[in-house]
C-alpha cells in the first residue's frame, strides 16, 4: 500500500501537516528537529482552537452559518484528541525505555 494512501486516510488539519511530516521523513528530508515538529502540532491545535471560537462567536451574531461553525468545532476537536493520543503513545515509549535494564 503507498504511502499517499496511507496518510490520506486520515482525517483533520493536524493529521496533514503529520502526514506531510512523515512523507519529508519518509523521503529522506528531515530538515527540522522532532520537537520543531510537536511544536508546529501544538501551534496547529492553537490555530484551529481560535478559528473555532471565532466562528463560533460569528454563529452567535449571525454572521457565521451553524455549519461552518460546527466543522470548526469538530476539526478542533479532532485535532486536539489526535495531539493527545501522540503524546500518550510518546509517553508509553518513555515508560518503555524507563523500563528497560541497563
Amino acid at each position: 500500500m503507498a504511502l499517499d494512501s496511507i496518510l490520506g486516510t486520515t482525517a483533520g488539519g493536524a493529521s496533514g501537516a503529520i502526514s506531510r511530516g512523515l512523507k519529508s521523513a519518509v523521503a529522506g528530508g528531515i530538515d527540522t528537529s522532532f520537537a520543531d515538529k510537536l511544536g508546529q502540532l501544538v501551534d496547529h491545535v492553537e490555530e484551529t482552537a481560535a478559528d473555532a471560537n471565532t466562528k463560533v462567536s460569528g454563529m452567535i451574531d449571525k454572521s457565521v452559518d451553524v455549519h461552518d461553525a460546527m466543522l470548526a468545532l469538530t476539526k478542533a476537536e479532532q485535532t486536539f484528541q489526535l495531539t493527545v493520543q501522540i503524546r500518550n503513545k510518546l509517553v508509553h515509549a518513555y515508560q518503555e525505555i524507563m523500563r528497560m535494564p541497563v
